[in-house]
């Protein structure tokens, strides 16, 4: 098995890379390790798909248990099955990196498969899954203008962290990932994937500046390790073409395609510009045949690109007449429906979202058994972008990656301005239903997402929204555009989305078209995006200044109290006997942690406080010489059980019943009476002795007269 070892130190980790003796039969691949994380990256060409429409490149990360030594899954399946969230992340944010990479016109299935075999729940395979799948593609033999260079950068009080550990992340001010390619001695970034606890712009500037150096690094070792095992690129493809072909279909798109591209009314553009491209198609396949088709198609395409960029970059004229940095109308309304906890609908233009903010109790938690974590989530935000929010006609299914991407980027905006789970001890779900879609339904998602949080009273520190900011750029003549819509999102070259409030930045998410971007353009759209969500963030405020004082009447009412977590037993009972009695009695739900944190969720306030005060008398620590009200529960020959409260008996001796001897403890007690007595003895097994006479019971007062016995004769 022949293999060749690469390594690089990069701050204070050592990168090492092993050519060869693993996936040997793909078209290229590699093995990344740091520290005892090791992912196996792995690229394959596949047939040629000329008819597809788009670029089928296909980017999976795989998570495996035994890369963190668990065996997990359910009783009966103990495998790997559908990726999880944090997979389906890291799938993205590598295809995000490298889609821009490859060169146009390719039509050849690739395949990126990224492994993770072994975790050391330090060191992020993710970053090393770009890097491997970088390098595998670029020894390969698929056509490839990398390499692709990409770090994590986390920053704490101490300052800048280069590929930080889990645990430097979990505290850090932001958390950002930056990629990109180098050209011309520069670093261009291509794909930026952050989150931050409100940082500010130029937190996000001094990241990059800090991570150039290390960035510039990893592409000249990659560099050193394609010269010596690149394999030959197979050449891609060309579609046939005429230069009479490119001639009558330009000059159908030079008399129609601005005209029906530049209108304010985009359902109508949409149509009028689908009908140009159906007309051209029409003549093209009457006069020159179908295996024309498809570049008839490339060339409408091109020609619309090149129609934006020079109106932009000339005329400074965009689709809908808008300024460079004007924002389209911002509609927005809460409490639009009757039963939900919190409901907000918010529009920018034709982009319409309608946010519904469901509260929970603690119990309603999603649990998680990861390959990466294990543990529960209180915050969850979903996004749903059905078929006729672009009016189209689709077959249902559940959620796909972009979904599930947007959901998260406005969940990761939303998340560091929650209140924490003591002050608020809700589990908190929000949907956000894409009902109109044209340009940055995640962003507006945040902005829904917010004013439903507001809307249900969830505490929320401060509002918070979102905004796109894209570029129209040909060589070095660039102009960055706020709020972009769809034909400067399809034609543009990039879409750069940041949320946060009026006190810095909770997420950003990049990506490009074009090789990249510079720090200098990166800058600038950080100060155009801050410009952008402080408009928005004004607009909101007029619908709602501040979270409700008071929750929906709808919404479950939880009550919280500290327990001794020695007494947690005492609560749940054998079997779980005794906490489910309250349950079903008081019609609850109970929740108990083992720091012995008790959490009661009722409908009311009445079932609530009668569970609570259930669980206080279980739970309650009683002092030797504490005077309690205690009801007789039980009468035997030695005395009675007198219940303290309820769920905690003691046992009244017949001899500390009255100052004087008792024959009998029914002679002075009867069920369900109720006396005062003493807390006098408290033994190593909990079990309390009690004393009525020390207490004053039957003070003063002389012993019943016994009736008479007789003798036999």
């Amino acid at each position: 098995m022949k293999t060749e070892n690469y390594s690089i130190k990069l701050g204070e980790k050592e990168i090492n890379v092993q050519i060869g003796g693993f996936a040997d039969q793909a078209s290229g691949h590699c093995v990344v390790s740091t520290g005892e994380t090791t992912i196996l990256a792995t690229a394959q060409v596949g047939q040629d798909l000329p008819s597809q429409g788009f670029f089928p490149l296909t980017c999976d990360y795989e998570e495996k248990f035994y890369a963190a030594g668990k065996i997990l899954g359910s009783r009966f399946v103990r495998r790997e099955g559908r990726p999880s969230v944090v997979a389906i992340l890291t799938s993205r944010m590598i295809d995000r990196a490298l889609r821009p990479v490859f060169p146009e016109g390719l039509t050849r299935e690739i395949q990126c498969i990224t492994t993770c075999l072994s975790w050391d729940t330090e060191n992020d395979p993710a970053v090393l899954g770009l890097l491997g799948t970088s390098i595998a593609l670029s020894i390969s033999d698929i056509p490839f203008n990398g390499p692709v260079a990409g770090i994590r950068v986390a920053k704490n009080e101490s300052g800048y962290i280069l590929n930080p550990t889990s645990l430097e992340r979990e505290g850090a001010l932001l958390d950002i990932v930056f990629a990109g390619v180098g050209k011309g001695g520069d670093f261009l970034i291509n794909m930026i994937e952050g989150r931050a606890n409100e940082a500010k712009e130029v937190d996000f500037a001094g990241a990059f500046e800090f991570a150039q150096k290390h960035l510039k690094a990893l592409l000249e070792f990659q560099e050193k390790i394609i010269k010596k095992h690149q394999k030959e690129k197979f050449v891609p493809l060309k579609r046939p073409t005429t230069p009479l072909l490119e001639e009558k279909v330009l000059n159908v798109l030079k008399e129609k395609l601005e005209k029906a591209l530049y209108q304010k009314d985009r359902l109508q553009s949409k149509k009028d510009v689908k009908a140009v491209e159906e007309e051209v198609l029409k003549i093209v396949k009457a006069e020159f045949g179908e295996e024309y088709l498809e570049t008839a198609k490339d060339i409408f395409s091109n020609f619309k690109d090149n129609l934006l960029t020079d109106n932009i970059l000339k005329h400074e004229k965009r689709p809908d007449q808008r300024k460079l940095d004007e924002i389209r109308e911002i509609e927005a309304q809460v409490a639009l429906l009757p039963r939900t906890h919190g409901s907000a609908l918010f529009q920018r233009g034709e982009t319409k979202i309608l946010s519904i903010l469901t509260l929970g109790s603690p119990g309603d938690q999603q649990l998680f058994d990861e390959m990466e974590f294990s543990g529960k989530k209180r915050f969850l935000h979903h996004y749903n972008f059905p078929p006729y929010s672009v009016g189209e006609v689709k077959r249902l299914s559940g959620p796909g990656r972009r979904e599930i991407g947007h959901g998260m980027l406005a969940e990761k905006a939303l998340l560091p301005l929650l209140p924490s789970f003591d002050d608020f001890p809700y589990t908190i779900r929000i949907v956000s239903e894409a009902l109109s879609s044209n340009g940055s339904t995640s962003m507006a998602s945040v902005c829904a997402g917010a004013l439903a949080l507001m809307d249900a009273g969830v505490p929320l520190k401060r509002p918070v929204a979102g905004i796109s900011v894209g570029i129209i750029k040909k060589d070095n003549d660039y102009k960055l555009i706020t709020d972009i819509q769809g034909p400067e999102d399809s034609s543009g070259d990039m879409d750069f989305k940041v949320a946060g409030t009026k006190e810095g930045v909770t997420a950003i998410q990049m990506d490009v078209k074009i090789d990249g971007i510079t720090g200098k353009i990166f800058r600038e759209a950080l100060t155009r995006a801050k410009e952008g969500r402080e408009f928005i963030l004004e607009k909101i405020s007029k619908v709602l200044q501040e979270p409700r004082k008071e929750l929906s009447v709808y919404a479950p009412k939880i009550y919280k109290i500290q327990i001794n977590p020695d007494k947690i037993g005492a609560v749940i009972g054998s079997g779980g006997k005794v906490i489910n009695e309250i349950i079903e009695k008081c019609s609850v739900e109970i929740d108990i942690e083992e720091d012995g944190r008790v959490f009661v969720s009722a409908k009311d306030d009445e079932s609530a406080q009668k569970a609570l005060d259930w669980i206080k008398g279980l739970t309650k620590e009683y002092e030797v010489g504490e005077l309690v009200l205690a009801t007789v529960v039980k009468i035997t020959d030695f005395g009675a059980f007198m219940e303290l409260s309820p769920g905690q008996d003691g046992l009244l001796h017949i001899s500390e019943i009255a100052p004087f001897r008792v024959n009998q403890t029914s002679d002075y007690l009867k069920l369900g009476d109720k006396i005062e007595v003493k807390v006098i003895a408290i033994d190593e097994q909990g079990k309390i002795s009690l004393s009525a006479k020390q207490a004053g019971f039957l003070k003063g007062q002389q012993p019943k007269q016994e009736p008479p016995r007789f003798k036999r004769r």
